[in-house]
């Protein structure tokens, strides 16, 4: 008997599958029995039973590649691939309001006629960092693109050779500088640049200095860099791309500066040394959603706002939404109900406490210090002092897979899995313990 004939239909197995839609389902299902069926063409046995079990597989698979929450215990705050900064309850209560129904985004109800988008989280944002006015795009690769498009297309932009760095997935600041239609003037050395080399290349063709924060890397030894003061000087705009989006170096949010920040430049500061413009993202040190604001000058924002790239690279109404809260916390002078600064200055004492009272639980797990660091090209070299559990495991990477099936993500660290709290919100604590105990 030709073995095919016992082959499940397409909807039996269908029927035996839950938690995806229908068509997703459906896909699923006719994949395993024609999986089941090349099988048996090739003289496979088939067993209705092994049919249904791959199709459950293979929707778990599919389950778990879409996008879901997570668990972050791997001691990076601002985890680019997990999402960087995570949205506070304020936050995400603003953006449902604002999506559940209509909102004033371009229109000024004081007046009754049209407004602009940038006429709140950028207003508010311009504040908090001391800038004329800001602009909102959808990320900070965009804001530079934008920038330099607006300002310098067909024009000379002079850039230090240390400041050509590739930022993220293939954000490389020359190959930018040439989409935007830019040129662009190299100056200095790789690891010194002086205010000599730029004058030296000042001309009529120059449009913009750019200086861009290393955010990803760091450069110690013989190193020499020109402050935006004296570049400023120089009297053609600088425009500085300080990335990680941190508003203002004394951190006036906080009840103290943390001492990790060290020297990452705040849009404030440089803005008070006289650069023209900075750009930085939103979803870094600032802590809100994925964005790139524009700070400065008003009268060069109107010329970047007016330029036809800057529709295509604006943000939507839930980003602006989210950002708005999260300007109104730096505002208020308490950042630390955003979550990325309630998480990075937690005391260590009592990440410590709740490592001991996990690790009690778990056979085998011991509570041990860690380091966790800012994450997100951030403070590249510099680590925070955290707590989190240690779990030794004969097969780490084994153990750490059967984690990320249940949405946690940690790490590996002289042979243990390690779960560093500092990334763990306190509420999640039963959920990795119960996971841990899985993977004893």
């Amino acid at each position: 008997m030709d073995a095919r004939r016992a082959l499940p239909s397409v909807d039996r197995v269908l029927a035996t599958l839950e938690g995806l839609p229908h068509d997703l389902a459906a896909e699923v299902a006719r994949a395993a029995v024609d999986a089941a069926r090349t099988a048996a063409a090739e003289g496979t046995a088939v067993d209705p039973e092994a049919v249904f079990a791959d199709a459950r597989r293979r929707a778990s698979e599919l389950a778990g590649r879409l996008l879901q929450p997570v668990v972050n215990a791997t001691g990076v705050i601002v985890h680019t691939n997990l999402g960087r900064a995570p949205l506070g309850p304020e936050a995400l209560a603003a953006v449902t309001r604002t999506a559940g129904g209509y909102s004033n985004l371009e229109y000024r109800l004081d007046e009754g006629r049209r407004g602009s988008r940038q006429d709140h989280a950028g207003a508010l944002l311009a504040l908090a960092c001391g800038a004329e006015g800001a602009l909102v795009v959808n990320n900070n690769a965009a804001a530079v693109l934008l920038v330099l498009a607006a300002l310098a297309r067909g024009r000379e932009v002079i850039v230090s050779r240390g400041e050509l760095v590739e930022i993220g997935g293939g954000f490389r600041v020359p190959e930018v500088m040439n989409e935007s239609g830019a040129r662009l003037v190299e100056v200095g050395t790789t690891n010194r640049t002086r205010l000599a080399d730029y004058r030296r290349a000042l001309s009529p063709e120059v449009a913009l200095v750019l200086k861009v924060h290393a955010s990803n890397y760091r450069m110690v030894g013989f190193v020499e860099s020109t402050p935006v003061a004296d570049l400023a000087a120089l009297g053609v705009p600088v425009v500085v791309d300080i990335g990680s989006g941190l508003l203002d170096e004394t951190t006036p949010w906080l009840p103290r500066r943390p001492a990790w920040l060290r020297d990452e430049p705040g849009a404030r500061q440089c803005l008070a040394a006289g650069a023209a413009l900075v750009s930085f993202s939103g979803d870094k040190l600032l802590g809100g959603p994925q964005a790139g604001i524009i700070a400065g000058r008003a009268d060069l924002l109107a010329v970047v706002a007016r330029h036809p790239l800057a529709r295509a690279v604006r943000a939507d109404k839930m980003t602006l939404a989210a950002l708005q809260e999260v300007a109104r916390a730096y505002l208020s002078g308490d950042a630390t109900e955003l979550p990325l600064w309630r998480m990075a200055t937690l005391a260590v004492d009592a990440l410590s406490e709740r490592a001991v009272a996990l690790a009690t639980r778990i056979p085998g797990a011991k509570a041990v210090d860690t380091e966790a660091v800012a994450g997100g090209g951030s403070l590249p070299g510099l680590s925070i002092p955290s707590a989190g559990v240690a779990l030794e495991a004969p097969d780490p990477d084994a153990a750490l897979a059967a984690l990320r099936t249940d949405g946690i993500v940690a790490r590996v660290e002289d042979g243990a899995v390690v779960c560093d709290l500092r990334t763990v919100d306190p509420s999640d604590d039963d959920r990795l313990a119960a996971a841990l105990l899985r993977c004893c």
